[in-house]
């Protein structure tokens, strides 16, 4: 089991790791060894609140499948242990910012004085275009 925070736990078999060559710089080591992760969550099928898969699916946005498969992948080290424990840490860091419900906006309106210095602005600007015309009777 892996604790996400104090009460939530994701059971390790819901997570399928896919060890994949990595392209980029590195020689001959890159095209023989396979050291890139391509993790994948079940998200539908997880033990998750309703409302958290939901905001989970909308937070992963194109790396969700269909069928609601999170799809993430690390590449940034030579070693595939470290490429684990990265995408890993990516997946724990989506599921928490997932557990965090929005807040509510509250609306509000402008006071008084906002909108009266909103207008003396106006003004001013408006003077200072005025002040670029040509006068009447002048060429």
């Amino acid at each position: 089991m892996i604790r996400v925070t104090g009460n939530i736990l994701i059971d390790e078999s819901e997570i399928r790791e896919e060890f994949i060559r990595s392209g980029g710089p590195g020689g001959q080591h890159v095209n023989k060894v396979s050291t890139a992760v391509q993790l994948r969550f079940d998200i539908m099928g997880s033990k998750l609140p309703r409302e958290v898969k939901e905001r989970l699916i909308r937070l992963g946005g194109r790396r969700v499948t269909e069928e609601g498969v999170l799809i993430l992948s690390a590449r940034g080290s030579r070693s595939r242990e470290m490429n684990r424990v990265e995408a890993m840490e990516k997946l724990l860091s989506l599921i928490r910012k997932a557990l965090a419900s929005p807040r509510k906006r509250i609306k509000t309106r402008p006071s008084f004085s906002a909108k009266q210095k909103r207008i003396d602005r106006k003004k001013v600007r408006g003077g200072a275009k005025k002040m670029r015309k040509k006068v009447e009777g002048e060429e």
